[in-house]
């Protein structure tokens, strides 16, 4: 299978490099800037791509990566930072630019050969910037390709050496023709194929499977959520009936989520195990009111209930988790600079406490790319359309402590929001709609009478992958039918807000 490495620099973008590659149906990896030779040649890479970066070159903290990977004859793509690093070591010249450039700028291309065949020479291209630097002088043996108002050299080329660079950034939106970048880099300079589809990755995920259990049992904790089913089903078209699933209601969950899930997944032929622990997480939670020890409670809990459960089937040697891409890089910090966010329910903790042996069949995808394993395996849409949904349940959505009357509150606004999304037409159309319950209390009048009653903020956001996420600009007429059902149908809500901040700064969910 053909590789691209992706070393990542810091920028915001990292991600989206990646998935624009595996969009084009070649396999991406990150890995931090840092990186080795040695183990870039293990990696094998077709090509590598230098992502952008908020630094300069020219800092005393500047992240460099090991100048010998450009003398292994792999081809080099960088962008941004990446290119502006590329020309400062091979001796060229970046500075400050006089004028920043941010948002969008055109391009005018001046060699139409590699990377920007099937353009015209001397066409005018609309891209996407965001630097603060520019490159003033390009080193020996390269040639500009493209250049703009503000950016004279806005694209470098050394054939010879396959080594390219472009100061706009391809792999986003904003820049219309930027796919067509990036595949003739992946195709005509690296001599890709477009080998990874999701039938490939299940073929070989299968193998590996079988490959690496043998004859013993898999337990995998099951939810509901896509990340879980699709590892149950891909675990099971490997294994069969040797793999024990295992649903615990921690009494998190949404309205009637328990019976629909497990009721859609034994379609599908898993073989369901049902947990009811919801006074242990309830008892668990009392009193505490800080976001991560809410997390870390649960999480605690869960180890202790699915273990008690994990026992009850005899000698289990593996376990499976629903980890994805994003949640490595979110909660690990493996892929270069990225800072720590918070602990993530899919990542650690279970296997270390249990002593299993670990199998991740998703840990190298993303969440579209999941949806479309899915797809493949032949599961119902009502589980691969599902919104998200943290493994700390309501828990996260209920501001303060958690107790059952708050809980019923959340659970049934949460409910209103959903069904109101679903009439509109909407659901499929963003990537989550819920409801959170405030720890404040509010005015209201009701009936003649005054109340001081709780609030609930709605939150629907429209996202890829839950890295960065936009909120929905929902029709009017839907947000007041959702505010009006949920102060006359919930009891002790009396105001409803609606939530327009955006991922960054803002996470998608509250806690």
């Amino acid at each position: 299978m053909d590789k691209i490495l992706v070393l990542d620099f810091g920028s915001q973008y990292t991600q989206l490099i990646a998935r624009r590659i595996r969009e084009a149906n070649v396999y991406s990896e990150i890995h931090p800037y840092s990186i080795s030779v040695s183990e870039v040649k293990s990696f094998s890479p077709k090509g590598i791509i230098l992502s952008g970066g908020p630094k300069s070159v020219y800092s005393k903290d500047a992240p460099f990566c090991d100048k010998k990977i450009f003398s292994l004859g792999i081809p080099i793509l960088g962008i941004c930072y990446g290119l502006q690093l590329i020309c400062h070591l091979f001796g060229g010249k970046v500075k400050e630019a006089e004028s920043h450039e941010y948002g969008n700028s055109y391009v005018k291309i001046l060699d139409n050969e590699d990377l920007f065949y099937g353009f015209s020479s001397g066409e005018r291209i609309r891209v996407w910037m965001s630097h603060g630097d520019r490159v003033e002088r390009i080193p020996e043996g390269f040639l500009k390709i493209a250049e703009s108002e503000n950016s004279p050299i806005c694209a470098i080329s050394d054939k010879k050496r396959k080594i390219y660079g472009v100061q706009f950034h391809p792999e986003v939106s904003h820049t219309p023709r930027g796919m067509d970048i990036i595949k003739n880099f992946l195709y005509r300079i690296c001599g890709c194929t477009a080998s990874w589809t999701m039938k490939s990755f299940i073929r070989s995920s299968v193998e590996s499977i079988r490959e690496k259990v043998g004859n013993e049992k898999v337990i995998c904790a099951i939810s509901g959520g896509v990340d879980s089913s699709v590892t149950a089903a891909l675990v099971h078209r490997a294994i069969g009936e040797r793999l024990i699933c295992v649903f615990i209601d921690n009494g998190l969950l949404r309205k009637n989520e328990a019976e629909e899930v497990i009721r859609t997944l034994k379609k599908i032929g898993l073989n369901i195990h049902f947990v009811d622990a919801k006074e242990r997480f309830l008892k668990e939670l009392k009193g505490v009111t800080d976001p991560e020890e809410k997390r870390k409670r649960i999480g605690r809990e869960f180890i202790r209930v699915f273990e008690e459960k994990a026992k009850s089937f005899g000698d289990v040697k593996f376990l499976a988790q629903g980890t994805l891409y994003p949640d490595l890089i979110e909660s690990r910090s493996l892929k270069g600079p990225s800072a720590k966010i918070k602990s993530h329910h899919n990542v650690g903790g279970l296997p270390e406490k249990m002593n299993l042996k670990l199998i991740e069949p998703l840990k190298e995808l993303f969440k579209d790319e999941v949806r479309k394993v899915g797809k493949e395996l032949g599961i119902p849409d009502e589980i691969l359309k599902r919104h998200p949904f943290p493994g700390p349940g309501l828990a996260v959505r209920i501001i303060g402590e958690v107790t059952e009357e708050r809980l019923e509150k959340v659970r049934e606004a949460d409910s209103i929001v959903v069904e109101e999304i679903k009439k509109a037409g909407l659901y499929d159309k963003v990537w989550q709609a819920f409801a959170v319950l405030l720890p404040v209390k509010s005015v209201g009048i009701m009936g003649d009478r005054r109340t001081y009653e709780s609030v609930v903020a709605v939150r629907i956001v429209e996202s890829q992958d839950a890295m960065t996420a936009d909120w929905s600009k929902v029709p009017y007429d839907v947000l007041e039918r959702i505010s009006n059902r949920i102060i006359n149908e919930v009891k002790g809500i009396n105001r409803v807000v609606y939530d327009i901040s955006s991922k960054p700064p803002s996470t998608i969910e509250w806690e």
